[in-house]
């Protein structure tokens, strides 16, 4: 179970690794939305997402016996970057395990990392743990998981340490801090170092409407599954269920989780182009639809949404711009 300490340690071992990203501000934002509206930039982290962060995290602590093996991970694409950047700047080999239909440019990227890739067919129903078991079998490489890891989810904490500050340098008095969420690794990391820095800034899942199994979860208090494992634009934060490390911490920081539409995330890319200059992909918007179109079910003065990724295929994020560019 990761702590505030591991968080704390994990801080340490990312300083002079990791970007301090800044936290972005719009009052065109701040007009939809109905509040003053905060966006933590994690699109402009290492790799373009926040997963480098605990990929550095994981890798680092690794014995220098278990590192020099190489890593192996499985990834819809920004896992897969975090770790083959971490394993490239420690020198080891990374094998990445990928869906098929990932996102091009998240494989293409992954491959110019250094990284090995192999696809697998997550739609036909592969499984992705057998798979990356089987090469596992002959290469004894060192798993790391993309959020089902104590270390990985130190290092997203990271993110949350820069989030309190940040907040409170902005005179941010009462805020949900909203996450885009797959299995819970960064909404959980950050769980805890609000919990450690913070009184009044609080934890929200968001997730895309077919895929919410934490929103779910977190209303019975026991971890639900999807029933599907494909069928929206953001592959980044689809997942079968909460993680088993995860999901006790969110279930006991977190508040009611959040719902978007693929729209609403391609409408929240738009904006955030326009007003904010920045590129996000679908998975990494689903914060800022939320932010923008359910601020009803949002309490406090302000509000803090973490653009979580920014790697996006160059059609859909021409899509995105065609449909609500002018809006």
């Amino acid at each position: 179970m990761s702590t505030i300490a591991m968080v704390k340690a994990a801080e340490k071992r990312l300083k002079g690794k990791v970007r301090r990203t800044p936290m972005l501000t719009s009052p065109f934002l701040d007009n939809v939305a109905g509040r003053k509206v905060l966006v933590k930039a994690e699109c402009l982290q290492h790799t373009g997402s926040f997963k480098f962060r605990g990929a550095w995290s994981a890798i680092s602590n690794l014995p220098k016996e278990e590192r020099a093996r190489g890593v192996i991970a499985f990834s819809s694409g920004n896992h897969a970057q975090g770790v083959a950047l971490a394993a490239s700047m420690h020198k080891t080999k990374a094998v990445i395990i990928m869906p098929e239909d990932a996102p091009r440019i998240k494989i293409e990227n992954t491959k110019a990392l250094k990284a090995k890739v192999v696809l697998y067919d997550r739609a036909g129903g592969e499984d992705r743990d057998e798979v990356a078991n089987k090469i596992n079998a002959t290469e004894n490489l060192c798993l790391i998981k993309p959020f089902d890891d104590p270390e990985v989810i130190a290092g997203q904490g990271t993110a949350g340490i820069e989030i309190t500050f940040q907040a409170k340098d902005l005179k941010v008095r009462d805020a949900d801090v909203l996450v885009c969420t797959g299995g819970g690794g960064l909404a959980s990391g950050i769980a805890l170092a609000l919990n450690e820095y913070s009184d009044n800034l609080r934890v929200r899942t968001v997730e895309p409407n077919g895929f919410d199994d934490y929103a779910r979860s977190l209303r019975v208090g026991r971890p639900l599954a999807n029933k599907n494992v494909t069928g929206s634009i953001c592959d980044a934060i689809i997942t079968p269920t909460p993680g088993l490390l995860t999901f006790p911490i969110l279930n006991r920081l977190a508040g009611p989780g959040l719902v978007v539409t693929d729209e609403e995330c391609l409408h929240a890319m738009a904006l955030a182009f326009k007003y904010l200059k920045i590129v996000i992909e679908p998975g990494g918007a689903a914060a800022l639809a939320a932010t923008l179109f359910h601020g009803e079910y949002i309490s406090g003065d302000a509000v803090i949404a973490v653009a979580t990724g920014g790697n996006v295929d160059k059609e859909i994020f021409e899509n995105a711009l065609s449909k609500y560019g002018g809006a």
